[in-house]
C-alpha cells in the first residue's frame, strides 16, 4: 500500500493497540511501532509497519505518537527513561485511567516539553478503523484540531473540551451506562427463565423497553439541569411501589433480589428527604453526594 499519510507511531501492541497500528496502515500512514514483546509486531511489519527497537527511536520516528498500555503508571515507565526525548513530542494518550491520572500525565508530560492529549476508545478491537469505533479526545483544542484528520484513520473521533480528564470522565460514564443496561437485561431475563422463556425470546422485547427508556434521557436532562422536578410522568413514590414489586417477585421465584433492592434503597433515601413526589432523575442528588453524607 502506497503510504502517503501524517507519519505516526504507536506505542504498546495488545489487541488495541495492534488494531489502532492497523487502521493507520490501512490508511496509508507510514506507521512505526514499539512493544516491549517484539513478537506482537510480526503482523504488523509484514503489513508494512516498522518496528522501532527502542521506545526513544519510536518516539522520534512519528508525530503524533500514540500510546496505549496497561495503565498510566506503565506510561510513564515507559516515556521517563534517560533515553526518551519528550520535547516536542506530540502525545495522544489513549489508556484506559481515571480522570485524575489524566490531567497528571498531562503535567508530567508538559514539564518535559511534550504536547499532550489525552483520549479514550469506546470500542473494541475489531471495530477500529470503522464508523463505530468512537474515540474521544481530551486537552488542548489547537493540539486535537492539527491531527484531527490522522486520528480520523481510527474510527469516528470526538473533542470534549481542554479538561484533560474528561475522555476519562466519558469513559467511566458510557461504562456505567453499558454494565447497568446489562445487568438490568440479566435481571429481567433470570425472571422470565423461571416461567420457561429464554434470553433469546426476552431480548427483543428488552431491546425496546431500553430504546423507549433512553428517548426519556433529554427531557429528563433538562429537568436535571434546571434543578426542577415535576412529575410529568410519574412520581417518584408510585416508583418507588413498583420497585417493591420487583423484589417481591425475584424473591418469590428464587431471583437474587440484591440489584433491585438497592434501587429502591436509593429511591427510599429520597423519599425519606422529601422527594417522593418529584420525578425519578431527582435521584440525582443521591447519585451527586458520597454514600454515608
Amino acid at each position: 500500500m502506497k503510504k502517503t499519510g501524517t507519519p505516526v507511531t504507536v506505542i504498546g501492541l495488545g489487541l488495541m493497540g495492534q488494531a489502532l497500528a492497523g487502521a493507520f496502515l490501512r490508511a496509508g500512514h507510514p506507521t512505526t511501532v514499539w512493544n516491549r514483546t517484539t513478537s506482537k509486531a510480526d503482523r504488523l511489519v509484514a503489513e508494512g509497519a516498522r518496528l522501532a527497537p527502542t521506545v526513544g527511536d519510536a518516539l522520534k520516528a512519528g508525530s503524533p505518537a500514540i500510546i496505549c498500555v496497561t495503565d498510566y503508571q506503565a506510561v510513564r515507565e515507559l516515556l521517563g527513561g534517560s533515553d526518551v526525548e519528550l520535547d516536542g513530542t506530540m502525545l495522544i494518550n489513549l489508556t484506559s485511567g481515571a480522570s485524575a491520572q489524566a490531567r497528571e500525565a498531562a503535567r508530567w508530560a508538559e514539564q518535559r516539553g511534550a504536547r499532550y492529549l489525552d483520549g479514550a476508545v469506546m470500542a473494541v478491537p475489531p471495530a477500529i478503523g470503522t464508523a463505530e469505533a468512537v474515540i474521544l479526545h481530551s486537552g488542548p483544542r489547537a493540539d486535537f484540531e492539527a491531527h484531527r484528520s490522522t486520528l480520523g484513520a481510527l474510527g469516528t473521533v470526538t473533542y470534549l473540551g481542554a479538561d484533560h480528564g474528561l475522555a476519562s470522565l466519558y469513559d467511566v460514564a458510557g461504562l456505567a451506562m453499558m454494565w447497568s443496561v446489562l445487568n438490568a437485561w440479566l435481571q429481567g431475563t433470570a425472571l422470565l427463565r423461571t416461567a420457561g422463556v429464554d434470553a433469546e425470546t426476552y431480548a427483543p422485547f428488552a431491546q425496546r423497553i431500553a430504546a423507549g427508556v433512553a428517548d426519556w434521557l433529554p427531557g429528563y436532562a433538562q429537568q436535571i439541569d434546571s434543578g426542577s422536578f415535576p412529575a410529568e410522568v410519574s412520581a417518584l413514590e408510585t416508583d418507588a411501589r413498583a420497585m417493591a414489586h420487583l423484589i417481591e417477585e425475584s424473591e418469590a421465584v428464587g431471583v437474587d433480589a440484591e440489584l433491585p433492592r438497592l434501587i429502591k434503597a436509593i429511591a427510599d433515601r429520597s423519599i425519606a428527604a422529601g422527594h417522593g413526589g418529584e420525578q425519578y432523575p431527582v435521584l440525582i442528588e443521591e447519585f451527586s453526594r458520597p454514600r454515608g453524607d
